[in-house]
């Protein structure tokens, strides 16, 4: 089956772990033996052959660079310049992607529908180009607010405010605020051009206050519910319902601790945690119970997202196992129409209606 796949660091990956990810992830691992200065060295999931393996055609990839002020003990820049300097790196590397033949950038309807054309069959998916969506983690690399129109002139069609900690623009995952003049600003600047809100890593109070002053599309990129993991990064259900009022897509995560309660990093693994993929169909099951349907959830893994093997479902080797989710939720007794909408479906009506 078609898979879209809402949350990808594929950029991070390539400069910051130095993972040729053209390479099988077998390969990439190997490389990585001995390595310790990552705690998922060796343990990765993601590439671009697994994606083609998966028949995971299109994905949300990621751009990040975070702001740290002198009192912010986060890893970041120490400054908006070199923010945005490590975003535009990045940038070089999806567009060497696109040199080689790789990958390929979806930023409009005719670009979304030529390249659902290419991957219409499921064959010769090892010389496909896998298509990328631009979309930017966490703001804090806009020098200003006119950046977002130069990133947006560069491809970028999705913007997430925040990310961990206090940000530029709004506060993050762990901490608490509503947004000042700037963030306002942006978000009247992203509706403008049609940017789209990913509402993810907004902290409650910003979540609330962009909801109120962006009239323009949102979705959540990767999330999972705080009613069943209890904790700030996670969505409560009133904020599902909220988002599911804005028509959103809410795209679910496969990090272990937003899956599991309880989890300790560097201490659980998933086995001992039992942290499979059906715990992934648990949170799905109640977003689509809160919505009375399947139409609001989608695929968001954010697999290797700074974690890998260690952190993640114990039956996933490799982000092609995605291909076992339909047969889960087939299980839990969602029809084929839910199956297709959740898989790709969902994603897919979402963008034919912003980009509209």
């Amino acid at each position: 089956m078609f898979i879209i796949d809402a949350h990808l660091d594929l950029s991070m990956n390539a400069l910051e772990w130095n993972r040729d990810l053209t390479q099988p992830i077998a390969a990439i691992n190997a490389r990585e033996a001995g390595l310790t200065d990552k705690p998922d060295r060796s343990l990765g999931v993601v590439s671009l052959p697994e994606l083609r393996k998966g028949n995971i055609g299109l994905v949300v990839a990621t751009q990040i660079g975070r702001y740290v002020a002198p009192d912010n003990n986060l890893p970041g820049w120490h400054s908006p310049q070199q923010a945005w300097a490590q975003t535009q790196g990045q940038l070089a590397w999806y567009n060497a992607m696109e040199d080689a033949g790789e990958m390929v950038q979806i930023h409009n309807l005719v670009s979304l529908e030529r390249h659902l054309q290419l991957w219409a069959d499921e064959e010769d998916n090892p010389k496909k180009q896998v298509g990328y969506i631009l979309s930017l983690e966490g703001a804090d690399s806009f020098v200003d607010v006119s950046y977002l129109e130069r990133a947006y002139k560069n491809g970028l069609r999705a913007v997430g405010p925040a990310h961990y900690g206090p940000g530029r623009y709004a506060n993050g995952t762990d901490a608490t605020g509503k947004m000042g003049a700037n963030g306002l600003e942006l978000l009247k600047e992203m509706e403008r051009l049609n940017v789209i809100l990913d509402a993810t890593h907004l902290c409650d109070d910003a979540f609330w206050q962009a909801l109120d002053n962006f009239n323009g599309h949102v979705w959540a990129s990767h999330n999972n519910c705080r009613a069943l993991v209890n904790h700030n990064r996670q969505y409560s259900d009133e904020m599902i319902k909220a988002l599911i009022g804005r028509e959103a897509v809410i795209g679910a995560a496969l990090d272990a601790w937003m899956m599991v309660p309880g989890w300790v990093r560097g201490q659980s693994t998933p086995k001992g945690m039992n942290c499979n993929m059906e715990v992934m169909a648990d949170h799905i099951d109640h977003i689509c119970q809160l919505a009375g349907n399947a139409l609001h959830v989608g695929m968001g893994t954010d697999l290797d997202g700074a974690f890998g093997k260690e952190q993640c479902p114990y039956d996933l080797e490799t982000i092609a196992d995605l291909q076992k989710v339909p047969a889960i939720l087939k299980k839990r007794g969602y029809t084929d129409a839910d199956i297709d909408n959740m898989m790709h479906g969902n994603w897919l009506r979402f963008l034919r209606t912003a980009w509209a």
